[in-house]
C-alpha cells in the first residue's frame, strides 16, 4: 500500500517476522537462502521493501482495516520519495527486511563480478518474464544478477525497452542497498558497480 500518511509521533514498534539473507553452505560464493527472523523495526530504522528498495521507518501507526485496528510501519523510500504503508503482522509476508550486513554486500558485489549468465531462455519474452520474477523475488542475489545481465547486454548492443526498464529498477532496488550496507555514498556505490563492468 502507498499512501501519503498523517503523522502521529513516534510509536513502540511492533515485532514482525522478516527474512534474513545467509548463505547456504560454507564456501558458496553469492549463493544465499532466505531464513526467518524476528525482529522490531521502530522509527528512524532502515529498512528493505521488496518492490521499492530502501526506506526509513518514518512512524508506527494504527489504521483500521475492516474494523480492526492494525499497527502499520509507516515507510518512506529513498530512492522515489514515496511513502509505503505495511502492517506490521504482515512484514514477513510482504519480503520487508533489514538492511543487508557489509559481508552480505561482498557476496552480492561478487555476483556481479561472476561470468555465468542467469538466464539462458529462447526467446525474449521468456527471458523477460524470468528475469521479471527474479525482480520480484525481492532477494538482493536475484536482482543482482538481473543487474549483472542486463548491464552486459548494454555493452553488446541498444537496450530495449523492457531490457533498460529491468536494468534501472534492478540498479535502482540494489544501489541504495549496498551503499548502506558498505556506508558509503549511493554515487560512489553506483561508480563502484561501473567499475565492475568496465573492467
Amino acid at each position: 500500500m502507498v499512501m501519503k500518511p498523517k503523522s502521529r509521533g513516534g510509536r513502540v514498534a511492533a515485532p514482525a517476522l522478516v527474512e534474513r539473507l545467509v548463505p547456504v553452505h560454507a564456501g558458496q560464493e553469492g549463493n544465499l537462502s532466505v531464513e526467518t527472523i524476528r525482529i522490531n523495526f521502530k522509527t528512524g530504522d532502515m529498512a528493505v521493501h521488496p518492490a521499492h528498495g530502501v526506506g526509513e521507518v518514518q512512524d508506527i501507526e494504527e489504521k483500521d482495516f475492516g474494523g480492526r485496528k492494525t499497527p502499520c510501519y509507516v515507510i518512506k523510500i529513498r530512492d522515489s520519495g514515496l511513502k509505503v504503508m505495511v502492517p506490521t503482522e504482515a512484514a514477513s509476508r510482504v519480503g520487508l527486511r533489514p538492511v543487508m550486513k557489509k559481508k552480505e554486500a561482498q557476496k552480492i558485489l561478487d555476483i556481479l563480478k561472476a561470468p555465468e549468465v542467469a538466464v539462458d531462455l529462447q526467446p525474449w519474452n521468456r527471458r523477460f518474464r524470468a528475469y521479471t520474477e527474479m525482480l520480484k523475488s525481492g532477494l538482493p542475489s536475484e536482482i543482482a544478477k538481473v543487474l549483472r545481465d542486463m548491464y552486459r547486454l548494454k555493452f553488446d548492443k541498444d537496450l530495449s525497452f523492457g531490457e533498460r526498464r529491468l536494468l534501472d529498477q534492478a540498479r535502482s532496488l540494489l544501489v541504495q542497498e549496498l551503499a548502506l550496507a558498505k556506508k558509503v555514498p549511493p554515487s560512489a556505490m553506483e561508480g563502484e558497480i561501473q567499475q565492475i563492468f568496465s573492467a
